[in-house]
């Protein structure tokens, strides 16, 4: 084996009766090392073609889905300044409304089909409890789609958030 590994070591490195020569071969290895890590490490200026980029803009525009349509009806004078079941109290001049299970804070978009005139309101109560009836207005919400006089009207909602 150390027969192998002598003409193996005689093969790379020849040795010779001369010091200084094998110092100046592994000094050349190096300096030419070092010479290729600064020719790596350098960066030459490269010219960049005029490339004019596209911004693309993507529009989806989704048909709003209506949720449910059905009757509205609004809150009367007497719940005016009452607690709604999710603890704010109740305001005619506000824009919101009762729903049996949207998620109070949800914002919703109740329209008339017969007017086209719709109204943005935020659930913030349960109900409502009249049957055939799907949501609950405030004062202020139903008189932007309808005529308070009715009592009830036509509507369709959809969620908005």
């Amino acid at each position: 084996m150390s027969k192998i590994s002598n003409n193996w070591l005689a093969l790379i490195a020849p040795q010779h009766s001369c010091a200084p020569s094998s110092l100046s071969a592994l000094s050349i290895i190096a300096i030419f090392t070092l010479l290729l890590s600064l020719v790596a490490c350098s960066s030459l200026p490269v010219e960049e073609a005029a490339v004019e980029e596209e911004e693309v803009v993507l529009v989806i525009e989704e048909t709003p889905v209506i949720i449910e349509s059905g009757l509205a009806s609004y809150y009367g004078d007497r719940h005016h300044n009452q607690k709604t079941a999710s603890g704010e109290r109740y305001r005619h001049e506000l824009k919101t409304a009762a729903h049996r299970t949207l998620p109070f804070g949800s914002h919703v978009k109740v329209t008339n089909p017969k007017t086209g005139q719709s109204v943005l309101v935020t659930i913030n109560d349960r109900g409502p409890f009249a049957r055939g009836r799907i949501i609950d207005l405030s004062k202020s919400a139903f008189a932007e789609i309808g005529n308070t006089a009715s009592g009830v009207i036509k509507v369709d909602i959809q969620v908005i958030e």
